[in-house]
């Protein structure tokens, strides 16, 4: 029992160091080339798999329809850029280990000099999907403190 354990918090670490290694930064950095000047922009990812329920639909919608509300000039200048990825291709499996996920989400990711400096998952949109308003103002807020950073 002791070494099953054990063996377990060998792997947990193990995986830890290797998440930790992985950055989606060197995967997709600079999508469609957009970026400020310097270097820095914020991209809002809504990442989703093969299978899409309604619940999954209405996340992304309500995260494009909010970001193009309140970031229209943003997205326009490429400080901001909105991508969905579908996380089942094997080509985007490095979002999953990099960003942990382990539900459809969106992560707000900013970006400096084409590296990632920081990132933030939104986990609190299951609370809101029922809630447009509140969903929207939770993405308007979490978006405001990523640009406010670059």
């Amino acid at each position: 029992m002791k070494r099953l354990k054990l063996s377990r918090v060998v792997l947990g670490i193990s995986m830890l160091c290797f998440l930790c290694s992985v950055s989606p930064a060197t995967a997709k950095a600079a999508p469609d080339g957009s970026q400020k000047k310097d270097g820095s922009t914020v991209i809002a990812y809504y990442f989703h798999g093969d299978y899409r329920c309604y619940n999954c639909m209405t996340i992304e919608q309500y995260s494009k329809e909010a970001i193009e509300k309140y970031f229209s000039a943003q997205l326009k200048n490429g400080k901001l850029t909105f991508e969905v990825i579908n996380i089942d291709q094997p080509e985007n499996t490095n979002f999953v280990k990099a960003y942990q996920l382990y539900t459809r989400t969106l992560i707000i990711a900013e970006f400096k000099n084409g590296k990632q400096v920081r990132w933030t998952s939104l986990t609190k949109i299951w609370d809101y999907i029922k809630d447009r308003d509140a969903f929207y103002n939770y993405v308007k807020a979490e978006t405001e403190k990523a640009l406010k950073g670059m």
